[in-house]
């Protein structure tokens, strides 16, 4: 294998642990609304809209929306369902844009930042997440995530795995699609990448779904780094 020059990024269930962070979200909101539902499940409900409202933008039903604005959309649905009325009345438009921006408050796994630390003293790293960039700008800033650039759909207008996504990462870093490795934990994110030209490396994040995760628990094709975590990955990676 040739050596990269970046390492570009899936960011929502590799370097970050949404699940747990928004269930504890949910809580504190839940709280401060009165309203009792179990969170671990909203939070797997929330992110279970997040595809086929990806898709809608990306079949042309709809323009190209951000991600900020989609889960929204799915957090108003989820609370019309449990019977939350949201305005007047209800629950405030302030306060559901407010629990809007926990996906801006997701908490790293323990190994993240450590981890990128490490790999950034040898390689460019660089998100290619379908997160736009305001979210992962503040998700940065809060968790410490040590970012040489953020990249990914919103600068290309284009949501993973559409190719357009994974080439504008590459040709904005001014590197061609083999001189750089996508790392996450998703392996149809990995296929889609290297079916590009990308390096891939899989990094085994077993809790991303809770204790009962049944998909991408493991590598599924012959990646070219299979890692348990970021501190696996930096060691295979000599950084």
């Amino acid at each position: 294998m040739r050596e990269p020059k970046a390492l570009t990024f899936d960011v929502f269930g590799t370097v970050v642990d949404w699940r747990t962070s928004i269930a504890r979200e949910g809580r504190a909101f839940g709280e401060r609304h009165g309203i009792e539902t179990d969170w671990d499940r909203f939070a797997d409900d929330w992110r279970g809209l997040y595809q086929p409202s990806l898709a809608r933008v990306r079949d042309g039903e709809r323009p190209w929306t951000r991600l900020d604005d989609l889960h929204r959309e799915s957090l108003r649905t989820l609370l019309e369902r449990r019977g939350v009325i949201v305005g007047k009345g209800g629950v405030s438009d302030a306060s559901v844009d407010e629990f809007n921006r926990a996906w801006h408050r997701l908490d790293p796994w323990p190994d993240a930042v450590e981890g990128l630390t490490r790999l950034k003293r040898r390689y460019v790293l660089a998100t290619l997440s379908n997160g736009n960039v305001a979210l992962l700008v503040n998700m940065a800033k809060r968790a410490g995530l040590p970012w040489d650039a953020v990249l990914g759909a919103e600068v290309a207008r284009r949501y993973k795995p559409q190719p357009d996504a994974y080439l504008t990462t590459a040709d904005l870093l001014g590197l061609s699609p083999g001189e750089c490795m996508m790392v996450a934990a998703h392996n149809d994110d990995l296929r889609a990448a290297g079916s590009l030209g990308f390096r891939t490396a899989f990094v085994r994040r077993p809790a991303e779904h809770g204790p009962d995760q049944v998909r991408d628990v493991r590598a599924e094709d012959a990646f070219d780094v299979v890692a348990d975590d970021f501190i696996d990955l930096a060691e295979a990676l000599g950084a």
